[in-house]
Parts: C-alpha cells; sequence; structure tokens
C-alpha cells in the first residue's frame, strides 16, 4: 500500500511543481545616436534637401527563448517598441517623432541583426497653405512611419553591456490621408549600446525539437475581407473622401510559416470621382469621357508570412478593369493582420501603393471559411 500511495504523493509534487513554472520575460535597452541623409527618390522634395538629419533611437525588447513555437522557429527574435527622434536639418521639415512596434531578427551566430519596425510619426512642421507651403512631404501632422535597421551586434561585453553598429532607414508618409505627401527617407548610419539586465539568470533557450515546418499545411482556405479609410489626391484642396475594398481570395497555408493567396479586390474609392471631375475641366485636352467610371478591379497573388498569431503579409495586384488610367495598372499591398478564434476572423491594417506610391491606409476585418 505504501507504494501506490509514494507514486501518487510524488505525481502530485511534480504536477505542483509544473503548473508553478510560468513564462519569464527578461528584458533590454538600447539607445542610438544616428547621422544620415535625406535620399531625393522625388524631385519635388529636392529644396526639403538642405543638411543631414540625426537623431536618437530608445528600444526596449522583450528577449525571447523559445517559450513559445515560433520563437525558435525565427531564431529566437525580440519584440518591442521603439521611440526615435529625428532633427531633418530643414526649417520647413522640422523635427519629427516616432513611436514604433518592432521585431529583430537575428543571423550568423546572433551577430548580425536585422530590425523591423511600423509605427507613427508626429510631425512638428506639416504643410499649411499660407505658413509652410514649401513643406510638401507631409500633408498632415501624423504620419505613417516604417524604420529598418541593420546592425553588427556584439552583446555582453561587460557583464549585460553590449554595443552594436550599422545602418538603417526611416520613411514617413501619410500614405495619401492628406495632400501633400511626397514623403522622406533617411539613409542613416548608427552606432549603440544595450544593456541586457539579470543577464545570469536568462532562460535556456528552448527548442521546438524535430517536428516538421510542413506538417502544419493546410487544406484551401476562402476568405472574404472588407477594408475602409479616407484618403485624398494628391491635388491640393480637393478634400479628403472614404474608400471602400471588398476582397474574396483562397489562400493556402504549405508550412508553420508561409501560406499563399490568390484573389480579386473590388475597389470604391471616392476620391477619384472629385479628381476625374477636377480633370474634367482644368485638363479638357486630356479628353476624359464625362461620367466616366471610377470603380477598379483587380486580381492579385500574395504571401502570409505566419508569426503565431499574427502575419505579416504581401501582395501584388494587376487592374483588371481601370476605366480611369490612376498611377499604372500594377498595385501592391502590404500589412499586418492578427487572427482570431482559432483562424476564423482576423483584423488587417495595410499600405496599398503603385511601387513606392502610397495610396492609403486600410483598416479592415475578414473571415476564413
Amino acid at each position: 500500500m505504501k507504494s501506490p500511495i509514494l507514486l501518487l504523493f510524488t505525481g502530485l509534487i511534480f504536477q505542483m511543481a509544473f503548473s508553478q513554472k510560468k513564462e519569464l520575460k527578461p528584458v533590454s535597452l538600447e539607445l542610438d545616436y544616428y547621422y544620415g541623409s535625406i535620399l531625393e527618390h522625388n524631385a519635388d522634395i529636392a529644396h526639403l534637401i538642405t543638411g543631414h538629419p540625426t537623431g536618437f533611437v530608445f528600444s526596449y525588447n522583450r528577449k525571447t527563448y523559445g517559450w513559445n513555437e515560433w520563437e525558435s522557429r525565427y531564431n529566437y527574435p525580440d519584440w518591442g517598441f521603439t521611440v526615435a527622434y529625428q532633427d531633418l536639418k530643414n526649417q520647413y521639415l522640422g523635427t519629427n517623432l516616432g513611436i514604433y512596434g518592432h521585431y529583430n531578427f537575428y543571423f550568423l551566430q546572433r551577430m548580425i541583426s536585422l530590425s523591423v519596425g511600423q509605427g507613427v510619426a508626429f510631425a512638428s512642421n506639416p504643410y499649411d497653405p499660407e505658413t509652410n507651403f514649401q513643406n510638401n512631404a507631409y500633408g498632415s501632422k501624423l504620419l505613417s512611419s516604417t524604420h529598418l535597421r541593420l546592425n553588427f551586434v556584439k552583446e555582453y561585453i561587460v557583464g549585460g553591456l553590449g554595443a552594436h553598429a550599422g545602418l538603417g532607414v526611416i520613411h514617413y508618409s501619410n500614405a495619401n490621408l492628406k495632400a501633400p505627401n511626397n514623403s522622406t527617407n533617411t539613409l542613416y548610419f548608427s552606432a549603440g549600446l544595450s544593456y541586457q539586465f539579470d543577464k545570469e539568470n536568462f532562460p535556456v533557450r528552448i527548442s521546438h525539437g524535430s517536428w516538421p515546418s510542413k506538417y502544419y499545411a493546410e487544406r484551401i482556405h476562402y476568405n472574404a475581407v472588407f477594408r475602409t479609410g479616407v484618403n485624398e489626391a494628391d491635388v491640393n484642396g480637393l478634400g479628403q473622401s472614404p474608400f471602400y475594398v471588398f476582397s474574396f481570395y483562397a489562400d493556402k497555408r504549405i508550412n508553420y510559416k508561409s501560406s499563399f493567396q490568390l484573389g480579386v479586390d473590388f475597389f470604391f474609392s471616392d476620391f477619384l470621382i472629385y479628381l476625374i471631375r477636377y480633370r474634367e475641366v482644368a485638363f479638357p485636352g486630356e479628353g476624359i469621357e464625362p461620367g466616366l467610371d471610377y470603380r477598379r478591379v483587380g486580381v492579385f497573388i500574395g504571401h502570409e508570412l505566419r508569426f503565431n498569431r499574427t502575419a505579416f503579409v504581401s501582395q501584388l495586384g494587376r487592374y483588371v478593369y481601370w476605366p480611369y488610367e490612376f498611377e499604372n495598372q500594377i498595385y501592391n499591398r502590404l500589412g499586418f493582420k492578427r487572427y482570431f478564434l482559432n483562424d476564423k476572423l482576423f483584423a488587417i491594417v495595410s499600405l496599398k501603393a503603385h511601387w513606392a506610391k502610397a495610396e492609403a491606409v486600410e483598416f479592415g476585418v475578414g473571415v476564413r471559411l
């Protein structure tokens, strides 16, 4: 009788110990100084490039160690938040303050890191038709911003103190939320320090084991998405208008990380109504037909990169119905998606563009069947 009781008691002890085990949350901080140049991607902003922008970047990182399977499959990246300050060294551009969510991915035995951040920025001196008409880069105070960094990393030089140096790009644009919107891109060189808290107790990294990525493959699923927002044509003064996009596509997940998509978009962009009317009157020589349809239909292929319940979406499309030739016939879309209820519902934020020329920031919800 003693043996079963002892086994039961031992089992209860192990169960209690396991239930008390919880995810640890190691944290590091980074501080960088950078010096760079605004790239002249558009001749219309040449007058705004008068100096070399400088700034600071402060980052909070949650260090992963494999508690969740996606962490080990992506070589234990960091995720966190970044605050970036930039003095653009131009009286018309002023300064920008950006706030980002980011991931840091590591390569070559964690000596190289690639940081990808997306967020919003606040412009101190945006376009104003009376007081700052020279700033044709930022049409609004609130901007969308993308931040990319490639660093050489040396951790734990002295205790938890490390150093890094590299180059990066910061992009500011309001995605045609309001005209004008020529945007800026700053290429910079940076150097900084990092500090890992409680380095001595950093958890041992957990591997996901030998479970093959291909075992996550799924059957074809069908999706419906509704996207909306507001934007404005590049002609100052036409005003903001709502847009509506209805998308239908099939997706096929082939492994843990990747899914492929094929679908169709239906665009109802009201800003084109006002742009067509404006060009009919202002440029009669273009021969625009009265009552020209503003609607568009496109087909697209896409890819989805999964991070647990979050995904990065990239799509490339072509208009098959395009009565008014706005920009060009090829369009692209980049965005982030978050899944809910066992991947049956999702929310998405995306940027639709024609190559490097943004058209709109889209906010959407969808269902996956």
